[in-house]
């Protein structure tokens, strides 16, 4: 199934959780902020959060400096 990913389509297995995704994007969850479909999703649901096609998401991970 495709979701949607920071503007990119991805195709992503039809089971997949937001926990995978971010695995795939090669991103530590640790340090990551999810949006889904313009909600904010927990830290603590990442493994739970099942992705539905069209989704659109928004996976930021922080940078420090200025």
């Amino acid at each position: 199934m495709v979701v949607s990913a920071n503007g990119k389509p991805i195709e992503v297995p039809q089971d997949c959780t937001v926990q995978r995704l971010i695995e795939m994007l090669g991103l530590g969850s640790r340090w990551v902020v999810v949006e889904r479909n313009g909600l904010p999703v927990a830290r603590s649901d990442f493994d739970t959060v099942r992705l539905e096609p069209g989704d659109v998401l928004e996976v930021v991970r922080p940078v420090q400096g200025g």
